[in-house]
């Protein structure tokens, strides 16, 4: 069956390809599903990662503060405005 999602072709060394087929397997998933799976969590961890180094420089002596009902107030406002 053909589908619209976008393609990805990877290299995996036998010991990565074996991993990832006794994943499958446990979760029982087809190969590429846990690999989809895998990417989405990598990417979720890159973007927490990301997200801390931004709040880290952001949290420094004197950092003006806003309280999360003033911050929730403020990006609804914006939301509603795109």
């Amino acid at each position: 069956m053909a589908t619209t999602k976008p393609r990805l072709h990877i290299s995996l060394s036998k010991t990565e390809e074996q991993f990832l087929a006794s994943l499958a397997k446990r979760d029982q998933v087809p190969r590429a599903t846990k690999a989809a799976q895998l990417v989405r969590q990598a990417m979720e961890i890159e973007e927490d990662f990301a997200l801390s180094k931004i709040a880290m420089e952001r949290d420094v002596p004197g950092a003006p503060r806003m309280s999360a009902k003033a911050f929730w107030k403020a990006a609804f406002k914006k939301a509603r405005k795109t």
